[in-house]
């Protein structure tokens, strides 16, 4: 089935001005899904996904958080933080119009939902949360990121002499994943080293206590190899969590090259939260 793309973008208001986000569309309808990339990636590492949701009758936007993809990248990082990305999540919400949509992501993007529930836990109607990076992560995070922080911000050369190679590489020539990879590295440097200082230094994701609130349904994805995304994170966050559905990954690799099982899964899970909804609004109506 074919679905209508669409570009859109918005803007948010910060202490450091204001700046321009940008969002792609799929599909339409009320039944709203939200995605959100890893750390340093394009939104289009979820075109996969949205697609294959799309199709199945969702309507699906995919967004660049500010700092990644082609959203703005201001080069300050006191704008960046879990809380102001969960908050322009809130403000994509509000540009199109949805009161509510069911929010999922990978690795950062997790992080993000996670904050969204916390803080406007009303717009949320579900959680699709992929190898969220909590308690055990924070060494294997700092020992990966740190560097690449450092020399952004030291050795600022490295990271343009890299964002110039990449954009030498026509996106139409490779596969995707390696295009979302070349994406991945289109950064300037203190862009990279913005970004990185506000998410490193700043809160990880909402505490425990905060995270045992979410009362939304979450559909939790964890995996047991890579140490900056380790099982025990996950497995720690289905035991705070009042209402998930676990999924163990075979890899990091499983829902990128063999997405069939996750994607239908999460496609599933997205209609269950949509028409618990409807069920619960013809409940109260009847009473009434």
């Amino acid at each position: 089935m074919l679905v209508s793309e669409r570009i859109g973008q918005f803007f948010v208001e910060s202490d450091g001005g204001r700046d321009r986000l940008e969002y792609t569309e799929y599909g339409s309808g009320d039944e709203w899904v939200v995605l959100l990339h890893g750390l340093l990636m394009p939104r289009r590492m979820q075109q996969p996904l949205a697609r294959a949701m799309a199709a199945q009758g969702l309507h699906v936007v995919t967004l660049d958080l500010l700092g990644h993809g082609r959203s703005d990248k201001p080069a300050d990082p006191l704008v960046y933080s879990m809380t102001s990305f969960g908050e322009q999540v809130i403000a994509l919400l509000d540009h199109l119009g949805a009161e509510q949509a069911v929010i999922g992501g990978t690795s950062l993007g997790a992080n993000v939902s996670l904050e969204v529930a916390v803080i406007a836990p009303e717009r949320v109607k579900g959680l699709v949360v992929e190898m969220p990076v909590l308690n055990h992560a924070l060494v294997a995070g700092i020992l990966a990121f740190v560097p690449i922080m450092l020399a952004a911000r030291y050795l600022p050369f490295t990271a343009n002499l890299i964002q110039r190679a990449s954009r030498s590489v026509p996106r139409g020539i490779v596969p995707f994943w390696t295009g979302v990879a070349l994406d991945t590295v289109d950064h300037r440097a203190d862009s990279i080293a913005s970004v990185l200082h506000g998410v490193i230094f700043g809160r990880l994701a909402p505490s425990s206590s905060q995270r045992r609130r979410i009362h939304a349904p979450v559909f939790l994805v964890g995996h047991p190899i890579d140490p900056i995304h380790p099982f025990v994170d996950a497995d720690m966050l289905a035991a705070e969590l009042p209402n998930v559905r676990f999924e163990r990954a075979s890899s990091i690799l499983e829902w990128r090259f063999r997405p069939e099982r996750l994607t239908t899964a999460a496609a599933d899970f997205a209609f269950d939260c949509w028409r618990a909804g409807a069920a619960a609004g013809t409940t109260r109506a009847r009473k009434r």
